[in-house]
């Protein structure tokens, strides 16, 4: 996977623009790809779900698993969430915890980090009860599928200014690799990077070296 080229966050966000003013559905193929990877992965699953595209992809991905009989729960971290993804999974079967419960939802299931993305502006650290939450769980080494990139780990420098981050076993990243992939200490919560292309046109924007 080192082998392809990676992007500055802001590029892919540019990059994905015209294809989200064209009603392109991204999101959808980005959870359609996150979702073939979590197949491959025994276990209940236990959305960790924030406020912005990553918990709707990760929430629309849980949505075709429970389809399929797969047992998912959701904690919602943050002060809003993807409405629509929200509400696919919960028709589909998956039920919404409050995130006290996380910690004994853990035990033998697959983490699926949806807290933070390439969106999230400023330093990347969690904060509040999503930081309360991945520091309980840290002990535990789940094992951890993340959403385009681990929670907490800057996608362009890689750095990891606070602690509370779950390293990841997988980490799906949509559009094209984040420099923070490949850098570390990012690099180390990574895991198994796997790239899901999503149509985007980088041809106008210059890899990151």
């Amino acid at each position: 996977m080192d082998s392809a080229p990676a992007y500055r966050a802001a590029d892919i966000r540019a990059a994905e623009r015209p294809l989200l003013d064209a009603g392109v559905p991204l999101m959808a193929r980005a959870a359609a790809g996150l979702a073939t990877e979590l197949r491959r992965l025994a276990g209940p699953l236990l959305v960790l779900a924030g406020s912005g595209n990553n918990g709707g992809d990760a929430l629309f991905a849980a949505a075709s698993l429970v389809a399929e009989g797969r047992t998912t729960r959701i904690v919602v971290l943050g002060d809003r969430v993807h409405t629509a993804g929200l509400d696919a999974a919960l028709a589909a079967g998956a039920t919404r915890h409050d995130p006290v419960e996380a910690l004994g939802l853990a035990h033998g299931a697959v983490v699926v980090d949806g807290i933070l993305g390439t969106g999230s502006a400023g330093c990347p650290a969690l904060r509040g009860s999503a930081r309360d939450v991945v520091e309980a769980l840290r002990p535990l080494a789940p094992t951890v599928v993340a959403v385009d990139l681990p929670s907490g780990v800057d996608p362009d420098t890689g750095d990891v200014p606070d602690p509370a981050v779950l390293r990841a076993a997988v980490t799906v990243t949509f559009g094209a690799l984040k420099p923070g992939l490949l850098r570390e200490p990012g690099a180390g919560y990574a895991g198994r990077v796997v790239l899901v292309d999503i149509g985007l046109d980088l041809s106008r924007f210059t890899p990151a070296s």
